[in-house]
């Protein structure tokens, strides 16, 4: 189904400067360093820039269209690409725009489309990845790229529907109202939940209020479907009180679930358990070992289930999944040593899941290299603390820290009895490669764990490239 400029005018009330109602708008971008030949570039206005001044960048690097606000245009350059065939159109606001036109895109599939919505403190995106890949065996899947799950994302990803038969969309968020906002656009079909943790607790100040905001998804939902983690000890609550108007339908590996893990063995690079699907059983290899893989393939087989896969189809999708890059991210390198690069965020959930892997390897020595968690508030300190009680709890050989909070670890980790000698704590990336590079030997398994922010990631690609410097020179 095609979009055209006379759907955008509509749907935006946006006034075309030049161009043809009738041209058809595929390919939307907002970056003008990934414009391909007759995209639809939109500018959008952000906090350390505005995409709406690079519009003629836009179309001299091959755009058809580009959508823009507040911007003066000269006579000649409007006679200008006029001459070349382009469309300007011009809108009060992009950002909206860019929500209405996601919105008349979602709308123009209806019922026909099948719309998974993601959410969640951990898990959210590679529970989006092994989701996709089940549906796939089926239909014909968009999924939300990265995590680009937020108000710009979101539509964008929306946006990139081209007669699909299932879309699964993550759906992020820093505060209550924002989920809401994204349901309304996406208009899932089924709604995941894949548990409630601390991520954010500094801006929503309670877990409760956390899964407030992530109950927010079924506002957009014409049929209220929920998949829920019932593992989680809040989502568990939330599932036998009342909610009568919502069907639910659990995982879990603890709790009692319509999909539930059983007899599970987690071997060098798998894991490996029976599925009990409704009182059908049946086993499964999951190509990544570590319990919280067994949980996102229970969800993924529980919304495989509900859009009508045969088992056949779900176990395919679930053995052959692969994550998203820097999202436990494992390299085995030619010196024998294991990175686990898991450095695109952490939450003190997925820090805990994220340790209890390493300490499930068979590393020579196990390391930890952990960064600063964001956006904890008055948490901060204390769930910092509770990451350095894991470090000791799984015996953990070394541990590497960066950052003004993640001292916080290593002070807990020294208070639990952690071997002073074997904590190194720096300021800056320089000092912490450095010392990586010359202390890494044979047989070591190093994770790496931070919040985004932290770029921790440099550190791992800094390395790697000093591995691959070493290997050139022999």
């Amino acid at each position: 189904m095609e979009m055209t400029i006379n759907d955008i005018l509509k749907c935006t009330e946006g006034k075309l400067i030049i161009g043809n109602e009738n041209k058809i708008c595929n390919n939307f971008s907002k970056d003008t360093r990934t414009i391909n030949k007759n995209d639809t570039y939109i500018g959008i206005r952000g906090e350390n820039f505005d995409g709406n001044l690079f519009w003629e960048e836009a179309l001299k690097k091959g755009a058809s269209t580009v959508i823009i606000q507040k911007i003066e245009l000269a006579p000649e350059k409007i006679e200008k690409y006029k001459k070349q065939n382009k469309n300007i159109i011009q809108v009060d606001d992009t950002k909206k725009a860019l929500e209405q036109m996601a919105t008349f895109k979602r709308n123009m599939y209806g019922d026909k489309l099948i719309v998974v919505g993601v959410t969640g403190s951990v898990g959210k995106t590679s529970t989006k990845d092994i989701i996709a890949n089940v549906l796939s065996k089926k239909y014909k899947t968009l999924k939300t790229e990265g995590n680009n799950n937020n108000d710009i994302g979101l539509p964008l990803t929306i946006l990139k529907l081209k007669d699909h038969e299932a879309a699964v969309v993550e759906m992020g968020m820093n505060h209550l109202g924002e989920i809401s906002k994204l349901t309304r656009i996406a208009k899932p079909t089924i709604s995941v939940i894949t548990n409630v943790g601390t991520s954010h607790i500094g801006n929503l100040g309670s877990r409760e209020n956390i899964l407030k905001a992530k109950l927010e998804i079924l506002e957009g939902m014409k049929e209220k479907i929920v998949v829920i983690n019932n593992d989680n000890d809040l989502l568990y609550k939330w599932n036998i009180d009342n909610n009568n108007e919502v069907k639910k339908y659990t995982f879990g590996i603890r709790s009692k679930s319509n999909c539930m893990a059983e007899q599970i063995f987690f071997n060098k690079d798998k894991s490996e358990f029976t599925c009990n699907l409704m009182q059908n059983k049946f086993k499964l290899e999951v190509p990544i070992k570590g319990e919280h893989f067994v949980l996102n393939s229970l969800c993924a087989i529980m919304v495989g289930h509900l859009c009508g896969l045969s088992q056949e189809d779900i176990e395919d999708g679930i053995r052959t999944f692969s994550l998203t890059k820097k999202r436990m991210e494992i390299s085995k390198l030619n010196n024998n040593v294991t990175i686990i690069n898991d450095s695109y965020n952490a939450s003190f959930e997925s820090m805990k899941a994220s340790i209890e892997y390493l300490a499930s390897t068979d590393g020579v020595r196990k390391i930890a290299v952990l960064g600063d968690m964001f956006e904890l508030g008055e948490f901060s300190e204390e769930l910092h603390r509770k990451v350095g009680d894991e470090i000791v709890k799984n015996n953990i050989d070394f541990l590497f820290a960066i950052g003004e909070n993640a001292k916080f670890i290593v002070d807990e980790a020294r208070v639990k009895g952690f071997n002073d000698k074997n904590i190194f704590y720096y300021k800056t990336k320089e000092e912490l490669i450095n010392k990586i590079k010359a202390f890494i030997e044979s047989g070591d398994v190093i994770l790496f764990k931070a919040s985004n922010g932290m770029k921790l990631f440099e550190v791992v690609e800094e390395y790697l490239e000093s591995i691959n410097d070493e290997f050139r020179k022999k």
